[in-house]
């Protein structure tokens, strides 16, 4: 199954290291990140789940709730987990689906067809409290993932949301961003009473309003 940005993510119910979950009931109100593993005492994966339970402060402040998922047991995944704590100083706070039957990874289309069918592709998947799914990135098995990259997009689909703008190349908080086209220069001016700077009638410039966990 290939998931499309703006369709509802598929709900489920899987085993998990906190229990049974159905992903639409656990996220409820919030937004979620969902990433997917190869398979349990993997190196790179290891520092990735570590990092996802450091940011817990940031996920909070955003609404956002995590969950990891491999195709192992949930009994493997404690020992994964105490790994973790050993290995990285971080101990996990967030549930990592015991996908031993695959039903998640292959609702979701992490299998990959050229390879061994036991493990999954390395998928992030941003999913909005509508329950849309707002982006997904695939990463190589070498290559650890930014998740100060996915906080970064999480920052810019919450803040053009609730704002007629986009977010310009290489954005981060506090950075001007772009009107967006469909926003008159009249509605505009009433938008942004403080101004706005017109480079091109489709590329006008303005200071970002604030995130809304900042507002």
């Amino acid at each position: 199954m290939t998931i499309q940005l703006g369709q509802i993510a598929p709900d489920f119910e899987q085993d998990s290291s906190e229990g049974k979950i159905r992903l639409h009931e656990y996220l409820g109100n919030s937004w979620g990140v969902l990433f997917s593993h190869p398979k349990d005492f993997t190196p790179v994966c290891t520092t990735e789940l570590a990092e996802v339970a450091r940011l817990k402060p940031e996920w909070d402040k955003r609404h956002v709730k995590p969950i990891g998922l491999s195709v192992d047991t949930g009994e493997r995944h404690q020992g994964w987990a105490a790994d973790i704590e050993e290995t990285q100083g971080q101990k996990l706070n967030f549930p990592v689906i015991a996908d031993h039957d695959k039903k998640v990874a292959t609702l979701y289309g992490m299998i990959h067809p050229e390879a061994d069918a036991a493990v999954t592709v390395r998928t992030v998947f941003i999913i909005d409290a509508n329950k849309k799914v707002r982006l997904s990135l695939t990463y190589p098995p070498s290559t650890g993932r930014n998740f100060l990259e996915i906080l970064r997009v999480i920052d810019s689909l919450q803040l053009t949301d609730n704002h007629k703008v986009a977010t310009p190349v290489n954005w981060k908080d506090g950075d001007d961003v772009i009107i967006v086209p469909s926003l008159s220069d009249e509605d505009a001016k009433i938008r942004f009473p403080e101004g706005f700077t017109t480079l091109k009638p489709y590329l006008r410039v303005v200071k970002q309003p604030k995130l809304p966990h900042t507002a």
